[in-house]
This record gives C-alpha cells, sequence and structure tokens, in this order.
C-alpha cells in the first residue's frame, strides 16, 4: 500500500492566466463635428431665350463672360417690329382725330336740341358715336404698346449679374419661330448655395440652439473642394426642408457662402463639416478596444484580483483613433487593449504591461501619465512615449504587474 501510493503521477500544472495588454481611458475636451457630402447651386439661375420670331443680327458678349443686369446680349432682326409699331402709331392718331371729330358733333346736336333743331335722336346717335370712337382710341393705345413690347424683345439684355455660358444659336439663324429658342443661360457665382442632408440628430441640436434665449447666431457650416485641405469656405444656414425623410433620417438644409474668387462652380461636390459644442472631460478608449454582441457594444474591463469583466458601453464620436465612451466605463478603470480573444469574462488575466493612455487631459491642461513596469526596469532606456495604438511590452512576458 505504501510503494502504491508512492508511485502516483503529479498532479496536472496549473494553467497560467492568459497574458493581456490594458490601458486607462483618456480623458479630455473634444467637439463633435457632422460630415456631409454636399453640392453647390446657384443662387439665381435664368435661361435666356427668344420672345419673338425674326433672324438673329448681333451677339454682344463673350462666352463665360461676367455680365451685369441690364447688359446688352443679343439683337434679333427689328425692321419688321419696327413698322408694326410705326402703323400702330398712326392708327392710334386717327382714332384721336376721330374721336375730336365725334366729340365736336356731339357738342354740337347738344346746342341745336335745345333750338329744337334736331331730335333726341339725332343726339343719341351722336353720343353712341362719341363713345366708339373713345373705344377706338383706347385699342389703338393698347396697339401701340404691344408693338413697343415686341419691338423691346428684340434686344435682349441680362435679367441678373452672373457668369454667362456660351451662345447657343449663332448670328444668321432663325429664332423664336414657334417656339422661344433657348439662346443661352446666366448663373449667379456670388453667393452661391450649398445643399447637403443633414443628420436627424444635428437638425434637432440646431432647433434647440435656436430656441435658447442665449444663442442667437445662425447655425454655420464650413465647407472644403476636392482639393483643398480642411474646411476654408465659412457659411450660415438659411433653409431647411419641412420634412425629415423617415428612410434616411436626414433632412435637406442649405447654406449660404461667399464666393467672390469664383472657384466655386455649381454642381461640384463638396466637404461639409458642421462643428458641435465642446465636451470637455470626455472620456475614450482605444476604437480596436471596442467589441460588438447582440447587445450592443462593450469592453472587456479589468476588475480586482485581475478579473475581467464584461460592460456594455454606449460610444460616441471617433477622435483620432479614439472613440468617446459616452456611458460604461470611468477614468481610472483599466480596460484590455490586446489580447481581447484570450480574455474571458469573470475570469483572471496576467497583465504583462500598462499602457500610458494615448492622449492627455484637455482641460486645464493637466497631463495623465502612466509609466509601465518594465520602463521602471530598466531607467536606462528612459520613458518609452505611446500613442493611441497599443504596442507590446519590451520586456519579458512573464513579468506580470498587478
Amino acid at each position: 500500500m505504501l510503494l502504491s501510493g508512492c508511485n502516483q503521477p503529479p498532479p496536472p500544472p496549473q494553467m497560467k492566466p492568459p497574458a493581456v495588454t490594458v490601458a486607462e481611458p483618456v480623458v479630455k475636451q473634444v467637439v463633435f463635428n457632422e460630415d456631409f457630402t454636399g453640392t453647390l447651386a446657384s443662387v439665381a439661375s435664368v435661361d435666356i431665350r427668344a420672345r419673338v420670331a425674326g433672324f438673329l443680327e448681333k451677339i454682344d458678349f463673350q462666352p463665360s463672360d461676367n455680365v451685369k443686369k441690364g447688359q446688352l446680349l443679343f439683337v434679333i432682326q427689328q425692321d419688321e417690329y419696327q413698322a408694326a409699331l410705326d402703323k400702330a402709331n398712326a392708327q392710334q392718331k386717327a382714332a384721336d382725330a376721330q374721336l375730336v371729330d365725334a366729340q365736336a358733333t356731339l357738342d354740337r346736336y347738344t346746342e341745336l336740341l335745345k333750338k329744337q333743331a334736331v331730335t333726341p335722336q339725332d343726339v343719341n346717335d351722336a353720343t353712341a358715336a362719341r363713345d366708339k370712337a373713345q373705344a377706338a382710341v383706347l385699342g389703338a393705345k393698347a396697339d401701340v404698346e404691344q408693338a413697343q413690347i415686341n419691338m423691346g424683345y428684340t434686344t435682349i439684355k441680362a435679367p441678373i449679374n452672373g457668369k454667362i455660358s456660351r451662345n447657343l444659336v449663332d448670328v444668321g439663324n432663325l429664332v423664336g419661330s414657334g417656339e422661344n429658342t433657348l439662346l443661352t443661360s446666366i448663373v449667379t457665382m456670388d453667393p452661391i448655395y450649398v445643399y447637403f442632408d443633414a443628420s436627424e440628430r444635428l437638425w434637432l441640436q440646431a432647433l434647440k440652439k435656436k430656441r435658447s434665449p442665449t444663442d442667437k447666431d445662425p447655425l454655420q457650416v464650413h465647407v472644403g473642394l476636392s482639393d483643398e485641405e480642411g474646411y476654408p469656405h465659412t457659411g450660415t444656414i438659411d433653409f431647411a426642408n419641412n420634412k425629415i425623410d423617415p428612410g434616411t433620417g436626414t433632412i435637406q438644409v442649405r447654406a449660404v457662402l461667399e464666393n467672390k474668387e469664383g472657384y466655386m462652380y455649381p454642381g461640384l461636390y463638396v466637404r461639409v463639416r458642421v462643428y458641435g459644442d465642446p465636451i470637455p472631460n470626455a472620456v475614450l478608449v482605444q476604437d480596436v478596444s471596442i467589441g460588438t454582441d447582440l447587445a450592443g457594444k462593450y469592453l472587456l474591463i479589468v476588475g480586482k484580483d485581475n478579473i475581467v469583466e464584461k460592460r456594455q458601453v454606449e460610444i460616441g464620436q471617433l477622435d483620432n483613433g479614439m472613440r468617446v465612451i459616452l456611458k460604461g466605463i470611468k477614468p481610472g478603470e483599466k480596460y484590455i487593449a490586446e489580447g481581447i480573444q484570450r480574455a474571458r469574462p469573470g475570469r483572471p488575466v496576467t497583465i504583462t504591461n500598462k499602457q500610458a493612455p494615448a492622449g492627455q487631459q484637455a482641460k486645464g491642461g493637466q497631463q495623465q501619465k502612466n509609466k509601465p513596469a518594465q520602463q521602471k526596469a530598466n531607467p536606462a532606456t528612459g520613458p518609452k512615449k505611446t500613442g493611441a495604438t497599443p504596442s507590446k511590452p519590451a520586456a519579458a512576458p512573464d513579468q506580470q504587474q498587478n
């Protein structure tokens, strides 16, 4: 019995907890920015068409010119319309003469009626003739006005300031016959609109600011062209649609921008950014450390005795590889940055190194510092800087820090 007891195999070696790398949240001020894709559009756009029929006689601009309101653009054949105007003027003079004669006849008959030299019927006939002559004068004046309008249509002037396109019809072609021939178009360049679809959350925040008695400034947007760095152009929102698209959860919004240099053309796609209000003391973690399950986003927190806890979190904006955590973790707590696959909730882990937060306390200029244990063991190498992305420890993997 004693011999058999001595020959029992030794118990199997106990498994060492898996090695992980932990980090602490960064606390700093962040700003929630909203980025969109927008389209530029002109504030005013006019198609120039022929209103009367005739041969095009003159083009008085160069393609892509900047034209002023009232500037002459086209001249259409005028001789036919000038003749019609002269005829209308002549007919008006004849109608005026007939009215003078009819009024004189009526006045004479009225005096003769007092002497009973004419009958009342004669006076009535003279009155009707006078009224008919008055109507003829009014008709002649209308004909003159119509002839003047048609004559005015033979000279086409710019109705707005803006950049003009090329002429779509050359001199010598018949225009306006059977249709209002399109001759060219003009668009205003300064200012210019940018249309984009804003998120429902952004628009609710804008409405809240608008209702605030202390904040009456219009909501600003910042715009950048595809070949520009950042968002150098600033505008203000002046229009929003009257409903939100339930399919996309967005609302069409328009902002007005200055375009004095004329670089922004209608139809261009641009980048639009709306800056949010600063959030002081925001808590950020490395975005790669956040997991996803059916319940949403979560972090693996290392608590007392290095026991792993799976904690659901509410995330916010991404900021240079760091994700804002709106709810779920507090400053000073440790979360697993590397080795997430090896960790299991409710089980212990071995911390191989503790990384410094990838940032600084933005408020008050305070900097949060955490030195790895390996740096304490080897002071000759000096402190090692760490960023938002975790790095592997330089010391042996069996060196632990609790």
